[in-house]
């Protein structure tokens, strides 16, 4: 919805029609553009516009580290768009090449994006793991996979692996046997 020049999601609503009165809607309302919360409420017979959110097709193409930028295509008219990297929020270290994001656009201008919530990627350097080594107090190691991230996996986990990531979290999953 669109209200004082700015696009919210509805996160959560409740019809109330008390016994005495007009009826009333509770919201809670996500501001798209930086992810606050707000409450509000609206009394029967107030109107508000609707945004249609439209869903686009992104692909990853690479990032440009010195303006601390990514280059997006669109997959349908194949445009080429920079975003700052920090507008892709969190789990954006995860993306390689050739991934697909998730626009959301209100008339025709990318508001937010959704990341995939898991990635597969490789292993390219690995710290080794020995065998019964728990004086350290973990079960992890570190690790930098394929896009550049550094993450925590368990000692069995070598270089040249595929594993599964949550984008959300940064947390390993599983490692991926491919044949």
């Amino acid at each position: 919805m669109n209200m004082e020049g700015e696009t919210y999601i509805v996160i959560e609503f409740q019809h109330v029609k008390p016994g005495k009165g007009g009826a009333f809607v509770r919201t809670k309302l996500k501001r798209v553009k930086n992810g606050s919360v707000i409450e509000k409420t609206f009394r029967a017979g107030e109107k508000v516009d609707i945004a249609y959110l439209e869903k686009k097709k992104l692909q990853f193409l690479y990032k440009m580290e010195a303006d601390q930028e990514v280059v997006l295509m669109d997959l349908e008219t194949y445009e080429q768009i920079n975003v700052p990297i920090a507008q892709l929020g969190n789990g954006s270290e995860f993306l390689k090449e050739e991934s697909e994001v998730l626009g959301l656009a209100v008339n025709d201008n990318i508001i937010t994006f959704e990341l995939p919530n898991f990635v597969e990627l490789k292993i390219i350097e690995s710290e080794p793991g020995i065998k019964g080594d728990t004086v350290s107090g973990s079960s992890t190691k570190g690790a930098v996979v394929e896009s550049g991230a550094k993450v925590q996996v368990p000692y069995h986990i070598n270089e040249g692996d595929l594993i599964k990531i949550d984008t959300r979290t940064g947390d390993y999953i599983e490692r991926i046997n491919k044949k």
